[in-house]
């Protein structure tokens, strides 16, 4: 591929993706939510491994105390 046409590829490739995301500007919006939820989790994990073990039961209890 020459130079031209990788830089009309990638100019297709800039307006398919600027009209995916115009048009459904929900995907966009599911996928930041979704990358926010699993920060949000990698950070739970690793704060978790910091701290004591507990046992099954006392986690449920604090479950079922929260709802």
């Amino acid at each position: 591929m020459n130079a031209v046409e990788e830089r009309r590829l990638k100019s297709l490739l800039k307006d398919a993706v600027v009209e995916v995301l115009q048009e459904r500007h929900d995907l966009l919006r599911v996928a930041v939510q979704e990358s926010l939820e699993e920060v949000a989790m990698l950070k739970a994990i690793q704060d978790g491994e910091k701290t004591r073990l507990t046992s099954r039961k006392r986690v449920f209890q604090q479950l079922a105390r929260a709802v």
